[in-house]
């Protein structure tokens, strides 16, 4: 999906079975080879299953881990959304995603059983596919370019979760959409972003985000929390971190939990 800065004076946008014909003869000499083409046909059906039962989730996954050369944070809050439900619990009932590939994040909240989801593209969307612009038709998914106030009302959502574009943000830029993400939030802001050192753009992306990414290190983004007067969620964070340990789940992205305004 190609994509660009918005520009600023056009902010906002509009089961089945495998059937399996076989003949065996009972001869005690074939039985081990016959126990193995069994296990073996098994191992095959059980993995068609699998196939056939999350290829929605994984063409999804896909999708997303083509932008940004594989290294996509977007990609990362697909994979940790259970991960988050374990530490949000009744915050994710209505959620604000913000970052580019919005559209793929909020059709899988959407999915969600009681769970409203809305989305912030801060790109243009040249190309996108019959699904995102029905969403954006519908308002549930805003074209908006994330330097100015966000079209939202204070406390909106309970949850925002950002990422891919705050790493594209200078710091006086970020003092300005970091406050309006959490004054859009109810709870918290949830933040994905790379670490030092990741490839985030190739060369030839450069046009769709307009500048590199600026990977910055936690002890950085610490220090900014602190200086733009942002509280982090410890509480959420802890919970976070204790069920991404039960799952096994350990984030390719950094993860950053903010209060919202009292």
């Amino acid at each position: 999906m190609s994509r660009r800065p918005v520009n600023p004076s056009r902010r906002l946008g509009d089961g089945g079975s495998i059937p399996f014909v076989a003949s065996i003869q009972s001869k005690s000499h074939n039985s081990p080879l016959i126990s193995i083409g069994l296990v073996i046909v098994g191992a095959i059906l059980l993995i068609g299953y699998f196939y056939s039962s999350s290829g929605a989730a994984s063409s999804d996954i896909k999708d997303v881990s083509k932008l940004e050369g594989g290294s996509s944070c977007t990609l990362e809050v697909l994979q940790a959304l259970p991960i988050l439900k374990k530490a949000y619990g009744d915050s994710m009932h209505k959620v604000l995603h913000v970052g580019p590939d919005t559209c793929t994040v909020v059709s899988s909240l959407l999915a969600e059983e009681d769970t409203e989801a809305w989305g912030v593209e801060p790109y243009e969307l040249d190309d996108a596919g019959a699904k995102c612009k029905s969403l954006v038709r519908k308002g549930i998914v805003r074209v908006a370019d994330i330097k100015f106030p966000l079209p939202y009302r204070a406390k909106s959502f309970s949850l925002v979760i950002v990422s891919d574009a705050l790493d594209y943000l200078s710091p006086k830029y970020l003092n300005k959409t970091l406050p309006e993400l959490v004054r859009v939030s109810s709870d918290s802001v949830v933040i994905f972003s790379g670490y030092p050192g990741q490839q985030r753009v190739r060369g030839e992306q450069l046009a769709k985000f307009g500048r590199p990414a600026k990977l910055r290190s936690s002890s950085w983004w610490i220090r900014f929390f602190v200086q733009t007067s942002l509280e982090e969620n410890d509480t959420a964070g802890k919970k976070f971190q204790q069920a991404s340990a039960k799952k096994a789940y350990a984030p390719a992205c950094q993860v950053f939990h903010l209060k919202s305004f009292s």
